[in-house]
């Protein structure tokens, strides 16, 4: 991963975060979790140089609200939604809407990882 590009992941479930981060961590990539958008919001200035994953149900600020308000200050940002609640419709809505993928849930790490790998990819030519 390109140095100071970070991955911000905001999972409410702990044992979810926990597994997510260490999966990410192992393929390679600096993860900073988070347990709601408004822990995370914080770590996202003007400017990241990073990638966004998140739950979509989340306590407090969902996910697709979440995404709105990284892209407003980050439009560069890949945000990648995840979620064990959604359909075919929020999935069209949160990628009109500016998410870079939707993953609904039970996914395989690899799948996240695969994703993030693009997204990576896909940064990484914007940065440079």
């Amino acid at each position: 991963m390109p140095e100071g590009l970070k991955i911000v992941l905001v999972e409410d479930d702990a044992h979810v975060r926990d597994s997510l981060s260490q999966s990410l961590e192992l393929a390679g990539f600096a993860v900073r979790a988070f347990d709601s958008a408004e822990a995370a919001i914080g770590h996202l200035p003007p400017g990241f140089p990073g990638i966004v994953i998140s739950d979509v149900r989340l306590p407090g600020m969902d996910g697709l609200a979440f995404m709105r308000r990284v892209l407003e200050s980050n439009a560069d940002v890949p945000v990648i939604l995840v979620t064990g609640h959604g359909d075919i419709s929020m999935a069209v809505r949160a990628i009109r809407e500016g998410a870079y993928d939707f993953i609904e849930k039970p996914f395989p790490v690899g799948r996240l990882v695969d994703a993030v790998v693009r997204a990576e990819s896909w940064q990484r030519r914007r940065l440079t």
